[in-house]
């Protein structure tokens, strides 16, 4: 069950009429809002190490509630229904958040990490990818994921959503997702 999203320092702006979003950030927003309702299924990619939390389970990101400001995808990880993924346009650029929910619909302790969109290694943003950079919120909550920098990519010619984490430069973890 998710209820609204924790309010927070960090909270989010949602302001579309004054958002400032480059030209790929729109585009993104925009294919990504053309999958609502559609589901994907898949697997971790990496690491591929048994003892991983995500390891052997199934993953299902649903792009379920979609508004001309804010995408809401749930991520659920075998049972664990705890996790959404939310695309935000605000005044700062497009924002990418994780909302962790207790089973009550309480927010987790840790939850609403995330950061803005911007290019990575010399790589820019597309219509199709977007880095999100750790923000302030999110070093401040878990210092050690200061430098997290996540990716999110629709890949339409092989219909898969591909979820990707690096920490210092260094892969953390990858899910691919394939259309349903």
């Amino acid at each position: 069950m998710h209820n609204k999203p924790a309010q927070t320092s960090d909270n989010i702006s949602r302001s579309s009429s004054q958002a400032s979003l480059s030209t790929s950030e729109n585009a993104f927003f925009a294919n990504l809002k053309s999958l609502c309702g559609q589901q994907f299924v898949g697997n971790t990619a990496y690491p591929d190490d048994p003892s991983h939390d995500f390891a052997g389970k199934k993953l299902v990101a649903t792009v379920k509630s979609c508004s001309d400001t804010e995408i809401r995808i749930p991520f659920v990880v075998g049972e664990d229904h705890s996790r959404t993924w939310i695309i935000s346009k605000t005044e700062q650029g497009l924002l990418l958040k994780h909302d962790h929910r207790h089973h009550d619909g309480t927010p987790d302790e840790v939850t609403m990490y995330g950061g803005f969109a911007k290019d990575y290694k010399d790589e820019q943003g597309t219509e199709y990818k977007q880095f999100f950079h750790a923000d302030a919120h999110t070093a401040n909550l878990i210092p050690a994921a200061q430098s997290n920098v996540w990716m999110l990519e629709y890949k339409p010619d092989s219909q898969e959503l591909v979820y990707y984490l690096e920490r210092h430069q260094n892969p953390r973890y990858k899910a691919i997702l394939k259309e349903k």
